[in-house]
């Protein structure tokens, strides 16, 4: 009998109880209204940023404030740094923001924890070594010239497609939080504090303007260099008042903005440019209550989580992300697609799909029904084809007490994220062809996250998507999708991970895409894949990667075990329909003996990204979503293999190949 039916028969009973656990738990997590969502949990910087507002605005509760000053503190790092992800290093930025938001609430500088983060902001740079947008909101409270801010005009807005460099270039995100960005860099709306708090000590070689400007290029003669001449005669242009389009900017920038406070939870429904919105409505000269005012504090409010002692923020909520990982996992994982449950999950990711022609027509104004998902609650402008992708996944396995409903909704879906595709044949996040490199170039660029650029984990999520759905190897959007990963992979083998972290993330989606394909996995540049995930096992039988990964490659896989990348390490074997596979049993074995008793996994490590090298977080939903996929997966695997061997003991006819019969049961 072969080696695989041992571990099948010794061990299926504590895969299936894992399982059953992890099931019941996600189950009771749900919310009445049919939805799942866990806490995004990110850096101390938007508390430092939120002590910051408070003080500009005039209006601190002394109450919430301990509460905020708490939570910093918890976040401290021996070295009296903050990290911008568990486990890295100091940060300047996290560092300087943290101890002015600490030193703002009263915390004097002589007590042992401020001098730590002192030490240690100085030894980062200090504040010249800050980014833009850290020195924007120094300089509304007077702690940095306004000279030495690169400028942000707000004639961005004016510019058409008819210039090659245009404001429908950037980025979605940096859209929404630069808008607001332009209105308050035109105000300048400086509030000294009453407090005469500054950060004088903050600068190693004391204030002097060569550590104030941005360093040029040693190069003469480049992009750099240009843009930071451009920036020097803008400021000659407002110094001089010579602005004869700026009123008409100004007004286009503030409709702009209030046109998308419309069907979302606060500007784009992020944190950033919710509290840049709010900033930007004050510098225009709305009164506290004005009921626009009110709605953005409001919003802002909701991102908060506050105890008795220690007030969190999260960045935004994900409760469509999170409602469709958990519903494919479930429905994967064997719970009955008729469950009221999962029916429930289905209608109301359903619900939210966005039937409105939102900012993405400017890149893609192709002829297609307005559909999409976003990661939010309400965020009706900017639906993204990650989210609608994974959505899809999804509802495809759920057909609901209205079948017809779900299946016009699903092919909306479809048709509208196909034409996503970008020239070199992937898929980004928001926009198609967002890859103006020049605009990393700009001096306010430096938050690295001005362009949109395709990237091969949702390429590949897609790719799955078309393969349940049974398209072909010809089509010919396939063929580009194909081409565009071969082209991404990597030396060793490997895949980058635009989204989540990182090279584990991005090796599984591409081969559990491929797979879903019913492509050869014996192909020499997969097998060179799965190698790689193999040498990146580690010791306990699990796998981990820390964001490090993303300022030096050399890290590839390495950081502690968690839970949800050691599932993706295992569903990206899986694709190689091998369960007799030693790494493959000692991933399945990692997982089920670090369950905890009420089903779920303990992670601490940050494993999702937001912007590489500036912003991460960790999805709470992941460390109990992914591994329950993962088991499902093996499972499937493992009693098709079983079930084929005994059909050849026993002298039948053998079945179907392993990649015909896996491809025919995800098709179910």
């Amino acid at each position: 009998m072969p080696v695989h039916t041992e571990f099948a028969f010794g061990h299926l009973i504590s895969l299936e109880n894992a399982i059953e656990r992890s099931q019941c738990y996600l189950l009771r997590e749900q919310k009445p209204e049919g939805y799942w969502v866990g806490e995004l949990m990110v850096d101390s910087t938007l508390v430092s940023d939120t002590i910051a507002y408070h003080h500009w605005n005039g209006k601190v509760d002394p109450a919430w404030q301990r509460k905020a000053v708490n939570h910093i503190f918890s976040l401290q790092l021996p070295d009296g740094g903050w990290n911008i992800y568990f486990g890295g290093p100091s940060e300047v930025n996290a560092t300087i923001k943290a101890y002015l938001a600490l030193k703002l609430a009263g915390i004097p500088v002589t007590d042992p924890r401020m001098l730590r983060a002192r030490q240690t902001a100085l030894s980062l740079g200090g504040v010249p070594r800050m980014n833009t947008f850290s020195k924007l909101y120094l300089a509304l409270l007077g702690l940095f010239p306004w000279d030495y801010v690169p400028t942000i005009p707000c004639e961005i807005i004016l510019i058409g497609k008819w210039f090659h460099v245009n404001f429908n270039e950037m980025s979605n995100w940096s859209r929404s939080m630069l808008v607001p960005l332009a209105i308050i860099n035109h105000f300048k709306p400086t509030r000294c504090l009453v407090s005469r708090v500054n950060l004088k000590e903050l600068y190693p070689e004391g204030y002097h303007e060569r550590d104030l400007a941005l360093p040029r290029d040693p190069r003469r003669f480049t992009l750099r260099n240009f843009f930071l001449w451009l920036d020097r005669f803008h400021k000659w242009i407002e110094n001089n008042k010579l602005r004869p389009f700026r009123k008409m900017a100004l007004r286009k920038a503030e409709r702009w903005m209030l046109e998308r406070f419309e069907g979302t939870d606060g500007l784009a429904a992020i944190f950033p440019a919710m509290l840049n919105a709010l900033l930007a409505l004050k510098a225009l000269g709305y009164p506290d209550d004005h009921p626009q005012v009110i709605r953005a504090e409001r919003e802002l409010k909701k991102l908060e989580h506050e105890t008795a002692d220690t007030v969190r923020i999260e960045p935004c909520f994900s409760p469509v992300w999170d409602t469709a990982i958990v519903l494919l996992a479930l429905a994967e994982s064997g719970v009955p697609t008729d469950d009221p449950k999962l029916k429930k999950a289905a209608e109301w990711l359903i619900s939210k799909e966005i039937r409105f022609k939102g900012d993405w027509q400017y890149k893609n104004p192709a002829k297609v029904e307005p559909s999409g998902w976003v990661f939010e609650f309400n965020n009706k402008w900017n639906p993204d084809v990650d989210d609608t992708a994974m959505v899809l996944l999804a509802l495809r396995k759920v057909p609901t007490d209205n079948p017809k409903l779900r299946d016009e909704s699903f092919k909306r879906g479809l048709d509208w994220m196909m034409t996503f595709q970008c020239k070199d044949g992937g898929w980004a996040s928001f926009d198609k062809d967002c890859t103006k490199s020049v605009l990393e170039k700009v001096p306010f660029a430096d938050h690295n996250a001005m362009l949109d650029p395709e990237c091969a984990d949702i390429t590949a999520r897609i790719l799955e998507l078309l393969g349940y759905e049974h398209y072909s190897l010809e089509n010919p959007q396939v063929e580009k999708a194909l081409d565009f990963i071969r082209d991404h992979q990597e030396e060793d083998g490997s895949w980058y991970g635009r989204w989540g972290v990182n090279y584990i993330y991005g090796t599984w989606q591409v081969v559990r895409g491929l797979r879903a394909l019913n492509i050869d996995m014996q192909q020499p540049w997969l097998l060179k894949a799965r190698d790689w995930l193999e040498s990146v096992q580690h010791a306990d039988g699990g796998w981990g990667e820390r964001c490090t990964t993303y300022d030096d490659p050399v890290f590839k896989g390495q950081g502690p075990s968690t839970a949800s990348q050691t599932a993706w390490a295992v569903m990206g074997l899986c694709a190689f329909d091998d369960p007799d596979r030693a790494s493959l049993k000692r991933g399945i074995e990692y997982l089920i003996k670090t369950q905890n008793p009420d089903g779920s996994w303990t992670e601490h490590e940050t494993t999702g990204t937001g912007f590489p090298r500036v912003f991460y977080l960790k999805y709470d939903m992941y460390r109990n979503s992914w591994p329950l996929l993962a088991l499902a997966t093996y499972s499937k695997l493992l009693k098709l293999s079983t079930s084929a061997s005994r059909e050849r003991v026993n002298g039948h006819t053998r079945p179907a190949t392993a990649p015909a019969r896996l491809a025919a049961v995800a098709a179910q």
